[in-house]
């Protein structure tokens, strides 16, 4: 990497690599200029070229197989999304598209190799990781374990050095920051996918407010109440949802109760106090989801303040090879759980 974190441009590659808009041109054309460059030799990117070799995840706006391609060797992730016309789902698909290739320098964003229209479908080809956290976290349960601080400070850091990224650089939100939206690899590196609800900050707000997952949603982006509503959150409502993630990561269990209406969610959010972590975590852990989860967003810090925070730098020599050797010790238990991958 280099010093301004950005990924150094090695390996399988797709192009076009990047473009400062959301595609405007029909998906039939993508597929037309992508190409594979590998061990030195060219290889157009087609369909069928791809062989499936496993399902992924399947979610509300796709599935995601491991797929290899056949003239290259190469492995990688393939989305399949159902194209229409004007259609909400096709905006997602063109935002997801287009900060997957504006972000395609940053090391903590799953790293985008390109998109094919392929028998009714958007193909979006991307690197393949080995587990979301959603799933890790579980299969750590399953086995008593859980993830150790240093470990959470560099998932953390990962996390945040990602969204502070889309926010400087590419002036979006993510909108949809949880657990199943983090993956991980053996190799010990954690990345940031999934960006199809993000929104394109004006005026530092994202004005959509239906995106996202009511159980990582801020107390201002679902209380009814709130003034802000009708004018967009900035990224301190993400700033709320990475607390979230953290905390269930960090105690192995979502914090709040299941909630059978949500008039409960709105009550509990809304109205109680945030949850906390119990005195056995450390003071920096939990001093910095207790900044997180504050329920005025304008308490909150942002993301270059939560990179100074000790939390982080207590664990900066944490290095990938331990984070490699936890990942490993969990995805080789005896119980497999690989996960989705957005």
């Amino acid at each position: 990497m280099n010093a301004n974190g950005r990924r150094p441009r090695t390996g399988l590659r797709i192009f076009p690599p990047s473009t400062p808009q959301p595609p405007a041109r029909p998906p039939e054309e993508v597929d037309r200029q992508a190409k594979i460059v590998s061990n030195g030799k060219e290889y157009p990117l087609k369909g069928e070229d791809l062989s499936k070799i496993t399902q992924l995840g399947i979610g509300g706006y796709g599935v995601v197989d491991k797929m290899k391609h056949e003239p290259s060797g190469k492995e990688m992730a393939v989305k399949r999304i159902r194209f229409q016309v004007n259609t909400k789902e096709d905006q997602r698909l063109l935002m997801d598209l287009d900060v997957r290739i504006r972000s395609s320098d940053c090391q903590y964003t799953v790293q985008f190799f390109g998109a094919l229209f392929y028998e009714g479908d958007v193909w979006i080809c991307m690197e393949v990781m080995d587990t979301c956290l959603d799933k890790f976290y579980k299969a750590a349960k399953k086995r008593n374990m859980q993830m150790p601080e240093n470990i959470l400070s560099k998932v953390t850091y990962a996390t945040v050095s990602a969204l502070h990224y889309l926010q400087t650089e590419l002036k979006v939100m993510h909108r949809d920051v949880k657990p199943s939206n983090i993956l991980a690899n053996r190799n010990g590196e954690i990345k940031v996918c999934d960006f199809g609800v993000s929104g394109q900050l004006v005026d530092s707000l994202a004005k959509t407010i239906e995106a996202g997952s009511k159980p990582y949603m801020a107390p201002e982006r679902i209380d009814p109440t709130n003034p802000a509503k009708n004018k967009g959150f900035d990224i301190k409502s993400d700033i709320w949802s990475l607390g979230i993630t953290i905390m269930e990561l960090a105690e192995n269990k979502y914090p709040y109760e299941k909630w059978p209406t949500p008039f409960k969610q709105l009550q509990q959010v809304v109205k109680e106090p945030s949850p906390k972590l119990p005195g056995t975590f450390s003071c920096e852990i939990r001093d910095f989801l207790d900044q997180c989860l504050q329920k005025d967003a304008k308490l909150r810090p942002n993301y270059r303040k939560l990179l100074q925070h000790r939390f982080i730098t207590k664990y900066a020599e944490v290095t990938v090879e331990d984070i490699s050797q936890f990942i490993t010790l969990v995805l080789d238990s005896p119980t497999d759980q690989t996960g989705d991958q957005g």
